[in-house]
């Protein structure tokens, strides 16, 4: 297994189905935060649940589509980000991003979103790195200003949650202007 340096004390790593259990501990402390904006996040409720997450991951990155990463701080779980979907045939990907709050403002999220970023461009070739947010997730927007991403515009009442129709902003950030491209 990889583990990426994020900071002194953080770590970028891949997420497995063998690690359900301390992956189920960390959803049940980030539920506060990632409920509505990681769908996945409320169907992960039990060990099997948390387990069939990270298998659909597994088979998705088997199949060259999309891949799940932890970020560990000190050692704990904290966050992580994914390719929630990977199309290298059309050059198009998108990322995700999620965190509890022992993982907030430390910056680490924003740097493992650009070795995403990095890999897809420079190791995979890709065209456009995508991501959607709601725009009521002013912190998700603001990671991706903060990689370089343009809002390309807002779908309007794109997804229900709990009820409610939510807008979604598109960002993306083409290849030609990624620095290291």
């Amino acid at each position: 297994m990889f583990a990426i340096p994020l900071d002194d004390h953080a770590q970028l790593r891949p997420l497995e189905p063998w690690q359900a259990p301390e992956f189920l501990a960390h959803i049940d402390r980030a539920r506060p935060t990632v409920d509505p904006w990681i769908p996945w996040a409320s169907r992960s409720t039990d060990l099997d649940s948390a387990r069939a997450t990270l298998q659909r991951y597994a088979d998705s990155q088997a199949a060259d589509g999309g891949r799940i990463y932890g970020i560990w701080l000190d050692g704990v779980l904290v966050g992580g980000v994914m390719f929630v979907t990977f199309d290298a045939a059309s050059g198009v990907c998108e990322i995700g991003v999620w965190t509890e709050a022992a993982g907030e403002g430390r910056g680490l999220v924003t740097r493992a979103v650009r070795h995403l970023i990095d890999w897809a461009f420079t190791v995979r070739g890709m065209s456009r790195v995508q991501w959607l947010s709601s725009t009521a997730n002013t912190r998700s927007g603001n990671v991706a200003k903060r990689v370089g991403m343009t809002c390309d515009g807002v779908l309007r009442e794109y997804f229900p949650h709990n009820g409610v129709r939510h807008d979604k902003e598109v960002w993306s950030v083409l290849a030609h202007e990624w620095p290291t491209a």
